[in-house]
């Protein structure tokens, strides 16, 4: 972000708020009805957090019922499989789905907008080819390392 953006940035913010906060209190806290936070050593409920978020998306005119539950779950079991290595069955475990191992119900959070679906079979392990992450913004693939 640019300079005079900083203070919008998300991540600085957590950073600050870790830092404040000396990692013992929750990063989304109960707040009462007056909107201030009520008990610093409470967790705020999964159904308060999504209201707010409902309200606030309302409130910048952006249409919310695309967030929710399943968005966090896709972008949580994406960066688990992807980044974290993890295995199925301790994503199961996180998500809190059955390790019955019916995949349907995990399988559909793996799924990334961005999959690039036009990949030849006969290229998949081609061990000259580069790996691809298409934008989901723009559709366009470039190589990664």
């Amino acid at each position: 972000l640019p300079l005079h953006k900083a203070h919008l940035c998300p991540v600085q913010a957590l950073c600050n708020w870790l830092s404040v906060s000396s990692g013992t209190r929750y990063i989304f806290q109960t707040v009462n009805k007056y909107g201030q936070i009520s008990i610093a050593t409470k967790l705020m409920l999964t159904s308060t957090f999504f209201g707010m978020l409902h309200n606030n998306l309302l409130d910048i005119n952006v249409y919310p019922d695309p967030y929710g539950t399943h968005c966090v779950q896709r972008g949580g079991v994406q960066y688990l499989l992807l980044h974290k290595h993890t295995g199925f069955c301790n994503i199961c475990k996180w998500g809190g789905w059955s390790s019955d191992f019916s995949l349907s119900s995990v399988f559909r959070y793996i799924i990334l907008i961005s999959d690039n679906v036009q990949l030849s079979r006969e290229d998949f392990l081609d061990p000259d080819r580069s790996p691809q992450f298409c934008c989901y913004v723009c559709g366009q693939s470039c190589h990664y390392f």
